[in-house]
């Protein structure tokens, strides 16, 4: 008897531990083929918003440590814009000299991560420190 089963798993150290165990107990009459590695669209999604949100925070952030240098204090946004987004990687790419299948995991887990980039524009206002401790008052 002859049957084929097919996982997918959303952890990687589970499926290593399935594998692991399957190998175990039933030895040399189980084949365990090399995982392929995907994204699925919502896990993209996911990481365009993760890395835009993170670019908003290192603007704001760097915005902050320049004001402080002018002895100034960073106010409200005026306006956030979404300028460019890249993504990279992924995927096993096609230029490779060696089939999918005689990459070792490490290279497999390597190119299929997935990289992406957000560059965005941001204007504060910006308020005098004086203007602070009055308002305090």
């Amino acid at each position: 008897v002859h049957s084929q089963v097919c996982i997918i798993f959303s952890d990687f150290g589970k499926m290593q531990n399935v594998c692991n165990l399957l190998t175990e107990k039933l030895g040399t009459s189980v084949t365990i083929s090399p995982p392929h590695f995907y994204h699925t669209p919502e896990a993209v999604d996911a990481l365009r918003r993760q890395v835009c949100v993170a670019a908003v925070g290192n603007t704001r952030q760097k915005a902050q440590e320049v004001c402080r240098l002018f002895g100034q204090a960073l106010g409200k946004p005026l306006l956030i814009r979404e300028e460019e987004t890249k993504e990279w990687g992924g995927h096993i790419d096609s230029h490779l000299p060696n089939s999918p299948d005689s990459l070792t995991l490490q290279e497999r887990i390597q190119n299929a991560t997935a990289y992406a980039s957000c560059r965005v524009f941001a204007v504060f206002e910006i308020k005098g420190k004086e203007n602070r401790r009055n308002k305090l008052l």
